[in-house]
């Protein structure tokens, strides 16, 4: 998911010695299951051995492959009717409780945490638990458990409980691949080591060479490689994700977080397209068909689709504020405000992005986006007083956000704040003052990463450079962005055009031949830049023949 998304609002019974016990005893024993009964569906291959009944034992392990991609309402009505029929099961109400909890997503709501508290109370009165189903309960007890704490704390809490766990129950799969999860949402954001990545990878890798169709492995190796260091290294889950849980939208979208790291926009049009097509033909909520149609947009523009973009677009747009996933309900407002803006800017359309508008109703977080759009807009044109007002705006909309959202963690670069008064500065003619403000993003954006579906401020730096004449300096940070940002439509024009400007002209048909590459040689768009590339490696053609 995008990193400028604001963070979202996420009884006793007789002990019965049953066979799903007896398993629950030797967790180094693995039960694999594949719960294929619903609607044919595959969702992957598990084991989670339990106290409850065997007769539940299929239902809770459904629930938890829906857990592993995200599917949380789905997990949720799974757990619900395991307690229904086996109110004794302790395990299956730390089941409802982790929904509750959107790892990767946001923190949940003072609700959700009184919920969850709740669920973790029946969790330790019921009967039935093993000494390990113990330990999962109270991994849940750590983040719940009433007070004042941080969501950084209750994150932290959680995973050291998840980690004791894991120590002891080493053979438990399941509590591998949760610990796993765990580190990734506990990983401070400030962290540019990546180390909770790389540790997740490894605790994940060990789980897939015993499990290779295991869904929450594929998953969360996607996410721990979701930078440009590591994209490579997650690009084979990435591949094989989809086809392990094909039931889920999620699972099917997930992929793309890689292909669009690497520019594989073939790849990433493909996985998006599928993930819309099945959240379009299920019980899923909006959000499940919104957020491929975001990675749609920004693909489809990567490659000169502009008309496919502007539709998916549209398409997104017009979705009515209802029927979100729980916890999910603010999606619709980050749809109005992030597509409109990603369409202007990705097509250089700088008019229509200094004219956007902010959506009515929408909370000050994703107004932000809107007046960040109109700043870059501005600041392109050169008009200052709109920029300045976009800026005065903008850092309005992000006081009045924290003081709405007290409990969202400052991010250690504050990426549009920076990159809007960067675009001001510019306008204003002060550019090393826009070079300063728009460095300490670049190096957190080389360390960590962009949002997938976001600009590199490192090609807006660079674009800085052409506007002033500057071509030499500008194909070395456009060559830089590449780096990061493989195959970007305006990264790959920028470096032919300032190679070009630098009369580099081998340079220059090289980025102008790749870009023709990914948009099918020009044929789908009437892009002006792409008549250019083809008109200028033309002319180099002709003047080579002898």
């Amino acid at each position: 998911m995008s990193s400028r998304i604001p963070e979202l609002l996420v009884a006793a019974a007789l002990f019965i010695v049953s066979p799903a016990w007896i398993r629950a005893q030797q967790p180094d024993e693995q039960h694999h299951h594949e719960h294929p009964a619903n609607s044919g569906e595959r969702l992957g291959t598990i084991s989670f051995p339990t106290s409850c009944s065997a007769e539940v034992q299929p239902q809770f392990e459904r629930g938890v492959e829906l857990l592993y991609s995200f599917e949380y309402d789905e997990a949720t009505k799974q757990f619900e009717d395991v307690t229904k029929s086996n109110s004794g099961c302790a395990i299956a109400y730390w089941g409802e409780a982790m929904p509750l909890y959107h790892q990767l997503w946001g923190p949940p709501s003072e609700s959700d945490l009184t919920e969850g508290w709740k669920l973790v109370e029946k969790a330790q009165a019921a009967a039935q638990k093993s000494p390990r189903e113990e330990e999962y309960i109270k991994a849940m007890a750590a983040f719940y458990k009433p007070g004042k704490q941080t969501m950084e704390a209750r994150a932290t809490a959680y995973s050291n409980a998840m980690e004791k766990l894991h120590d002891d129950y080493p053979a438990d799969q399941e509590a591998a691949v949760f610990y796993a999860l765990s580190l990734l949402a506990s990983a401070p954001p400030s962290d540019t080591s990546l180390a909770y990545a790389k540790k997740a990878v490894a605790i994940l890798n060990g789980v897939l060479a015993k499990n290779p169709d295991h869904p929450g492995v594929t998953h969360y190796l996607i996410h721990a490689c979701d930078n440009p260091i590591m994209a490579a290294e997650g690009l084979a889950a990435a591949k094989r994700y989809a086809s392990i849980a094909p039931a889920s939208p999620h699972a099917l979208h997930m992929p793309s977080h890689i292909f669009a790291r690497l520019g594989l926009w073939q790849d990433d049009i493909a996985s998006n397209l599928a993930a819309v097509a099945a959240a379009e033909h299920g019980t899923f909520g909006a959000d499940e068909r919104l957020h491929p149609m975001d990675f749609l947009v920004y693909a489809y523009l990567q490659t000169g689709q502009d008309d496919k973009a502007r539709a998916i677009e549209a398409e997104a747009v017009a979705v009515k504020n209802e029927g979100f996933g729980t916890g999910r309900e603010l999606f619709y407002f980050y749809i109005q405000a992030h597509l409109p803006a990603l369409l202007a800017l990705e097509t250089r359309n700088w008019k229509a992005a200094e004219s956007l508008m902010p959506t009515p109703n929408a909370e000050p977080g994703f107004q932000a986006i809107t007046y960040w759009a109109q700043a870059v807009g501005a600041g392109h044109l050169g008009d200052v007083p709109a920029a300045q007002t976009a800026v005065r705006n903008l850092d309005n909309a992000l006081v009045a956000s924290r003081k709405l959202r007290p409990q969202q963690a400052v991010p250690p670069v504050e990426t549009d704040k920076n990159e809007a008064h960067a675009w001001l500065a510019f306008a204003e003619k002060r550019n090393d003052d826009a070079f300063k403000l728009l460095a300490p993003v670049i190096q957190f954006q080389d360390e960590v990463g962009k949002g997938e579906v976001e600009l590199p401020a490192r090609e807006m730096y660079a674009d800085m450079l052409l506007e002033l004449g500057r071509p030499v300096e500008a194909l070395e940070q456009y060559r830089l962005s590449l780096k990061s940002d493989p195959n970007r439509f305006n990264g790959l024009y920028g470096a032919g055009r300032a190679a070009e400007l630098a009369h580099d002209t081998d340079t220059a048909k090289m980025y102008y031949k790749q870009l023709l590459e990914n948009c099918n040689q020009g044929q789908d768009s009437d892009r002006p830049e792409l008549k250019h590339a083809g008109n200028f490696i033309a002319g180099m053609d002709a003047a080579e023949t002898p």
